[in-house]
């Protein structure tokens, strides 16, 4: 039995016409683990409702369903519909946890666990100090492998091999985004990012990644 990872909606990035105005929307994310655990990462813009309540049933489940809403970050294209899930047990919007206008003190140094490690959130700033990641172990691969829901720690597989990519889309700390991209990439065997399809993870790739650090 292995977790299930489903790309509800797959993210995009690209500039109107010749101007520097770009057209955006994150990549969204349901998780459905093998004890009945249902988890949703970033939730795409305030206008997007009707997308992700079509995704949630084509799957065969409802707002209502999902216990634990995370977005990777607090950027509007990945928060934008949190208000469907009032039913949820926490929200995570970066490395900052609630539910209503409780706020419980969690050091995000230490990963955080989702049912009983099935699922973990790490702490991955780069692309802005709060990001997060969500690490699904025992995923719906070949031979069971690990999933690692990244958010804009990478914008698309291209950025590997050029990193104005994701230099471009915006960074607060480029070196701590080298560091962490390349400690997702040692950990996962398929990554979801930000804008753009999902893509396995070679050793050419960790390589490479490895590489930029220098």
């Amino acid at each position: 039995m292995f977790n299930k990872v489903y790309v509800v909606a797959e993210g995009y990035s690209k500039p109107i016409g010749n101007s520097n105005d770009m057209r955006a929307n994150c990549s969204c994310t349901v998780i459905r683990t093998t004890s009945g655990c249902n988890i949703i990462v970033d939730t795409m813009t305030a206008w997007d409702g009707q997308v992700i309540r079509d995704g949630l049933q084509n799957i065969g489940l409802t707002p209502q369903d999902i216990k634990y809403v995370v977005c990777t970050h607090g950027h509007s294209d990945h928060i934008g519909c949190n208000y469907l899930f009032t039913s949820a047990e926490w929200h995570f919007v970066g490395a900052c946890m609630s539910h209503g206008d409780k706020y419980p003190e969690y050091d995000f140094a230490t990963p955080y666990s989702l049912d009983n490690g099935n699922v973990v959130i790490m702490r991955t700033p780069g692309h802005t100090l709060t990001c997060v990641s969500v690490v699904v172990f025992n995923a719906d691969l070949q031979s069971g492998g690990t999933v690692g829901i990244c958010g804009d720690l990478f914008e698309r597989e291209e950025d590997v091999y050029d990193q104005e990519i994701w230099l471009n889309a915006g960074s607060e700390h480029p070196q701590l985004q080298r560091e962490n991209r390349s400690k997702m990439a040692d950990m996962c065997s398929y990554i979801i990012p930000g804008h753009d399809k999902g893509f396995r993870v070679t050793e050419e790739i960790r390589e490479k990644l490895r590489l930029n650090l220098c």
